[in-house]
Parts: structure tokens; sequence; C-alpha cells
């Protein structure tokens, strides 16, 4: 707008300087008509600056005003966009959180289910017979996990050796180990008596010698029932159902771990256990190829025998087949010379012979 006025100042300056230029050269008769003519040619010139000066300002209004509205209408796309995907972020958020509370409310559930069985277990493991079964069902579904159901060949339940003493189980191992005795041990009373909270140290102390000697009274009677001089393994596994007590006595108890070594008992847990039993069935896996190995080797053995008795046999029945060959290529020349004379004597002319005979 600036240019515009200044532009205009311009053209004002330029047509006083003609007019002056004007009126110096006309003289005083004719000041009046060409300050007419120079008035009229100002308006005319001022009129069609007007005119133009709004054409253009109209125009550049109109570019400006469209600009402006592609600039708007990009950013109106913008925000739209990502308002879009802001909802779109927002609402799987929203659904994220959902299905999160409904997992919650899902695991809210099953805490109190487990809550209320862990109350009925705790109920049922106060007894001490119930705490035996509770073992020698878990022993069981080891084995069975690991060695299948019922398989007699490897392990049995509720063995009965030969001293009449019953161990929970039996594992059939490979030779050096033998037959190794398991069984299911829960010292829970004096383990619980030992934890139980608010108590001082010199008491804590007192329990921790009572809990300590309930596992070596377990130790020494697994020592000596299932540890049989020529019928069973010289090691006896003592089964703890419970991870818990088996940390704690791994953790804390080392006096107890190596009183059992010394006794020959290998205290495990139900992972413990899982492991040392699946590398026994390895080994049982192993033993049972290399069985079936020699089997294989024994039979390829046999197998070259056969080859080899095959193999004369064929040079044999080779050398008559070659004899038989020969005689029927000589067969067969002796039987080309033959048709070779019937030849010669069918193509003789008797009747010329005769008469050149007379001459």
């Amino acid at each position: 707008m600036e240019y515009v006025i200044i532009g205009l100042l311009v053209i004002v300056i330029i047509l006083l300087i003609i007019l002056v230029l004007k009126i110096k050269r006309v003289n005083e008769s004719d000041i009046t008509l060409t300050m007419s003519k120079i008035e009229t040619d100002l308006v005319k010139e001022i009129g069609d600056f007007k005119l133009d000066f709004s054409r253009v300002l109209t125009n550049d209004f109109k570019d400006l005003n469209k600009e402006i509205e592609e600039r708007l209408k990009e950013i109106n796309d913008r925000v739209n966009e990502r308002l879009d995907v802001n909802f779109e972020k927002t609402n799987k958020t929203f659904n994220n959180v959902l299905e999160r509370l409904a997992r919650i409310d899902e695991a809210q559930k099953k805490i109190d289910s487990l809550s209320n069985d862990i109350v009925s277990l705790q109920t049922v493991l106060t007894d001490k017979k119930s705490r035996g079964i509770f073992g020698e069902v878990n022993l069981s579904h080891i084995l069975a996990s690991i060695f299948g159901e019922n398989n007699d060949k490897i392990y049995h339940l509720q063995y009965t050796l030969s001293t009449g003493v019953i161990a929970d189980a039996i594992v059939h191992a490979p030779s050096p180990l033998g037959n190794i005795c398991i069984d299911s041990k829960f010292p829970l009373e004096n383990y619980r008596y030992m934890l139980e909270k608010g108590i001082g140290e010199d008491e804590r102390k007192r329990r921790e010698r009572l809990f300590e000697a309930d596992v070596k009274k377990h130790i020494d009677a697994i020592s000596s029932k299932y540890i049989i001089f020529g019928e069973t393994s010289e090691q006896a596994i003592m089964f703890l159902p419970a991870e818990a007590i088996f940390a704690e006595i791994n953790a804390y108890h080392s006096s107890l771990i190596n009183y059992a070594y010394q006794k020959r008992v290998y205290i495990a847990s139900p992972t413990t256990l899982m492991s040392l039993l699946t590398v026994i069935e390895a080994i049982l896996m192993g033993m049972e190829r290399d069985k079936y190995a020699g089997v294989i080797h024994s039979e390829l053995n046999k197998l070259g025998e056969e080859f080899l008795r095959y193999k004369d046999r064929w040079d044999k029945l080779s050398t008559h087949i070659e004899t038989v060959s020969k005689d029927v290529r000589d067969i067969h020349i002796t039987t080309d010379k033959i048709t070779k004379r019937f030849d010669s004597i069918s193509n003789v002319n008797i009747q010329n012979k005769i008469e050149g005979g007379e001459e």
C-alpha cells in the first residue's frame, strides 16, 4: 500500500511539473484552456490509475483469499488426520485397558479360588497321614510323567523289599546305580514352627534345631531301611514334595546336606527329582539304543556271510554259464559249416555234369 501511495505522489509531482512547464510556454490567454485540459487529463489519468489500482488490489485480494483458503483447508485436513490418528490410538488404548481390566478381574477370581484351595490344602496337610498321602501321590505323578503309567520295567510303587519294608517307589536304574529306593517325607510341622513370626532369636535357633533334628531322623530312617547291600543301590532318595522346604535346607541348613551325603541319602524336591529321573530315562534310552545297535550289527554280519556264500555260488554259476556259452558258440560254428555243406550240395547241377562226362 505504501508503494502505491508513493507512486501516486510521483505521478502527481510529474503532472505538476508538466503543468508548470506548459504554463511557462503558453501565454496568458491560453492559461484557462490549458488548465482545463490539464485538469481533464489529470482526472482521466487519476481515474485510470484508480481503476488499475482497484483491479490490482482485487486480484491480489482474490489470490490472497485463495491462498488463505488452501492453507486453511490443508490445516483442517492435517487437524482431522491427527484427530483420527489420536482417536484411533485412544480407542486402542481404551480397549487394551478394558482387556487388561477383564484379565485382572479374571485373575482376581482365580486368586480367590486359589486362596480357597490353599486354605483347604492347609487343612488337609495339618494331618500327618494326609501329608504322607500327598507326598506319595505327588511322587506317583512325577514317575508317571517321566516313564509313563504303570511302567513296571523301570519303576514300581509301594515296592516290598526282602526285609519286608515297603518303599514308596523303586526305580530300576542301569548299572552301576541299580535299584534306587525313593521315600517321601514331609517335615512340615517343625518347618512352620521354625518360621513362625514374632519370636526371639534364641527361640528361633531352638526351633531350627528341632527342624534339623526332624530332618535328620528321616535321613537316618531312609538310610537304614532302603539301602540294602546286593539288593538296592548304595544310595537312596528322600523326596520332599515342597519346594520351599527343599530351598530352606539348601539355603540355610548346609549341615543337613552334608549329613545326608554321609548317610548316602540324596534329598530331592519335585523339580530336582524330575531332573534326576530324566537323566536316568536318557541313560535307559541310550542303553536300549545300544542294544538295538548290537542286534543290527549282528544281523549285518550274518547278512555279510550270506552275501559271501551268494557270491561264491554266483561265481560257480558264472563259470558254468561261460562253459555252456562256449559250447553254444562251438555248436553254432559247426551248424554254420553243416549248413554251408548242404547249400553246396543243393546247388550242384547233376545233369550238366553227366553230359560233360559223355563228351
